[in-house]
């Protein structure tokens, strides 16, 4: 029987809790689409390992590791956890949801001691003295797509964050949102994301300290397949954000510059400059690049790892 067994295709026989999740297998087996609707059985190769993603939008991602020993077939059901959105909440008509993120204050920047710690990241203190929302995800293809009539990204999908879009057209897709919705949409300021980022943590993460977890939260250089990934797939920071660590770099309003030392008050950048803040990392990246206080910016570029999350002003 064992003999019969060996001689056998490998087969992963996966279903999921909710059933219509879908896996990403790394590396990816031969003539098999990534990431693969649930359930479903997917040949795979003898002797070799694989890392498994279970994800769904408005869950939390699950990941387990599997070794093939034989043939035959490996089953395995995953139960995912549903995630529920903290604070209020805003929907507008393009499916897009925000979160109210409060007034408060916070040390912007790293302390010197942190792992991987860039120039550029002087902590110093921030004060944000006006409440504002800020979209729980990144921008998909879909709504970017119904408000400007394009979809320029190169990874396709509606779910997808949108990406290769420049600083100018993340601006142009504020304006053009603002008079669909008759309401005042637009780039956070460095200092909000950052801020709306941490969620009150002091951490190089949103969620702790040490990089262990980050798979937990963040598409990235380690697991996301030289790739972008649906938005709110992982677990969300403490006010209800996706993403913010990984799967795009973030446009920011500000152009780049140094920080100060001192106490600043709803700060918006320097008043010109060359080059425009990136924040958040990227599926292309390492994991200090995706930390709470790290910078990146250009000239206002496209990239494919490049997109944008939207800032909602609170009406008066």
């Amino acid at each position: 029987a064992k003999a019969i067994q060996n001689q056998l295709v490998p087969i992963l026989v996966i279903s999921s809790v909710p059933s219509d999740a879908s896996v990403t297998l790394t590396p990816t087996p031969p003539s098999t689409q990534t990431p693969t609707r649930l359930p479903s059985r997917i040949k795979i190769r003898k002797d070799e390992s694989y890392t498994l993603t279970i994800t769904k939008q408005g869950y939390g991602a699950e990941t387990r590791s599997l070794r093939t020993t034989r043939g035959g077939e490996y089953p395995l059901v995953v139960k995912l956890e549903k995630l529920k959105l903290p604070g209020k909440k805003f929907s507008n008509s393009i499916g897009m949801d925000s979160v109210l993120i409060p007034a408060g204050e916070f040390q912007m920047g790293s302390p010197a001691n942190e792992k991987s710690r860039r120039s550029g990241e002087t902590q110093h203190m921030v004060k944000i003295t006006k409440p504002f929302y800020l979209s729980t995800t990144e921008v998909t293809q879909a709504q970017y797509e119904s408000v400007m009539g394009k979809n320029p990204s190169r990874y396709k999908g509606k779910d997808l964050p949108v990406e290769t879009v420049s600083w100018e057209e993340a601006v142009e897709f504020c304006k053009r949102l603002s008079v669909k919705e008759t309401k005042s949409y637009r780039l956070p300021t460095e200092a909000e994301w950052e801020y709306a980022c941490r969620a009150r943590t002091k951490t190089s993460f949103s969620f702790g300290e040490s990089e262990r977890g980050l798979e937990d939260y963040a598409w990235y250089f380690k697991n996301s397949g030289r790739q972008t990934h649906p938005v709110a797939q992982k677990r969300p920071n403490a006010w209800g954000l996706y993403d913010m660590h990984g799967n795009v770099f973030e446009w920011c309003s500000d152009w780049y510059g140094k920080y100060p030392s001192t106490t600043v008050v709803d700060p918006t950048g320097p008043t010109s400059g060359e080059i425009r803040v990136l924040r958040g990392g990227s599926w292309d990246y390492s994991a200090w690049f995706c930390r709470s206080a790290n910078r990146g910016a250009i000239p206002g570029s496209r990239g494919r790892d490049l997109g944008f999350r939207v800032a909602l002003q609170v009406q008066q």
